[in-house]
């Protein structure tokens, strides 16, 4: 999710969810739309909660919301949030009873909500999940269930400045493995450029941004100092001493990063789908390759985006409703509008990636890395991954700053995560 104009995080949950949920998402301070689900009278009104404060009542977004209430038969009643507020009012409500018949919650915070007992299951709802990407889906999976469906996802790969690899000879397509991508590296400083720009910062980003190196490696969030954990730290923190990527890294957001990439300084900068329109619109020519994994392959790289939820009601005879304004925002053609109103999310589906490939064939490297992501959650990991996140980005600092090296980073790290998640 766009960390360019909107951030989000968990604060009702403390730093367990807050550092889970500000990696890649789509909402910004403020509220709009209509009343809570305690205010909503009447059985031909369902109401509906979102983190997508930026999406007024006027916007696409929200007449798509309630053209598939107006498809079943009734009228919604929007509320969008903050995702700090959004959580706060889910915990609340699951307390009080007075839950929203759909909510809309960032992925890393399904578990901790599913957790609280407020959310059915998709085979209590009678939801057809089989054609949703098995990597997507399962970030919504929790002790063998599933707790709703994505409504598309987001993910990271490498942008990277065409001019800069034409006058270094860099054929990006060659960059297949960490080994051709460090050479490429080299290239562009022998040149006098500058490498490749991310964000090692010490919060949730820093996490987000070091998985698809973690992951490519083989490594395992359960395991945080193995030899595939520490020769992905060993990586970022070669490349920063050997100025393939600049020191600034070590407190960069992707934020930060991207504005790094678009001075036109920086051959490859790491970042996500919500950076697909700004690139269009850099100084310079850009492409995008997928991050490689350490030996070949795509790197799994973490997904963003939203699940489409229901929680329990008392009053089960809802539940019919509330399925067909679900299977409506789920079609293949809802969830390609989700792609393009939010651009970009790629579809969890094969023919909603196809039928937005359609439409433009050049979110292509988007497609094939979605399809190689993983959710932060999965791994039946659900509501320890926070608590293992933190370590991780605190070796990241440690390695990065040089007060630690790569293997004593992780070795604390892990030491730390095992006691956080007894």
């Amino acid at each position: 999710m766009r960390i360019s104009t909107h951030r989000r995080a968990l604060g009702a949950l403390g730093i367990a969810v807050t550092v889970a949920s500000l990696a890649a998402c789509s909402s910004s301070a403020g509220t709009a739309g209509g009343a809570t689900a305690s205010a909503a009278g009447g059985s031909k009104t369902y109401t509906w909660w979102d983190p997508y404060p930026q999406h007024d009542a006027s916007s696409s977004w929200a007449k798509r919301v309630q053209s598939c209430g107006d498809a079943a038969g009734v009228t919604v009643q929007r509320t969008a949030y903050d995702t700090t507020a959004l959580t706060n009012q889910a915990l609340l409500a699951a307390q009080e009873g007075t839950a929203p018949d759909v909510i809309l919650l960032d992925n890393p915070a399904v578990s901790t909500l599913a957790d609280t007992g407020m959310l059915t299951t998709t085979d209590e709802f009678g939801l057809d999940t089989s054609k949703i990407d098995p990597n997507l889906l399962a970030a919504g999976q929790m002790n063998g269930k599933t707790y709703g469906i994505p409504i598309g996802a987001n993910t990271l790969a490498l942008y990277y400045n065409k001019t800069i690899l034409d006058a270094a000879g860099i054929d990006p397509t060659s960059i297949k493995d960490w080994d051709s991508l460090t050479a490429a590296l080299q290239k562009v400083k022998a040149a006098g450029h500058k490498g490749i720009t991310f964000a090692g910062i010490g919060t949730e980003e820093g996490s987000f941004q070091f998985l698809p190196w973690f992951w490519g490696a083989g490594a395992k969030l359960t395991q945080l100092d193995s030899p595939e954990a520490t020769s992905a730290l060993q990586l970022w923190t070669d490349w920063v001493k050997q100025g393939l990527a600049p020191n600034s890294v070590i407190q960069n957001s992707q934020n930060t990063t991207w504005e790094e990439f678009l001075t036109g300084d920086f051959a490859f900068g790491e970042n996500g789908t919500w950076q697909v329109d700004a690139a269009k619109k850099a100084k310079f020519p850009t492409g995008v390759i997928t991050i490689p994994a350490k030996t070949g392959g795509a790197a799994p790289a973490p997904t963003g985006g939203e699940f489409i939820e229901m929680p329990v009601q008392k009053d089960t005879k809802r539940y019919a409703t509330t399925k067909k304004i679900v299977d409506c925002m789920t079609s293949t053609d809802g969830m390609v509008q989700t792609a393009t109103t939010f651009a970009y999310y790629i579809p969890p589906t094969a023919d909603g990636q196809t039928a937005l490939l359609a439409k433009d064939s050049s979110l292509q490297p988007w497609v094939d890395a979605v399809k190689a992501a993983k959710g932060r959650t999965s791994d039946n990991l659900g509501t320890k991954y926070p608590k293992i996140s933190e370590q991780l980005w605190t070796a990241v600092q440690n390695a990065l700053s040089g007060s630690a090296t790569p293997a004593d980073a992780l070795k604390a790290a892990q030491q730390k995560a095992a006691a956080a998640t007894k």
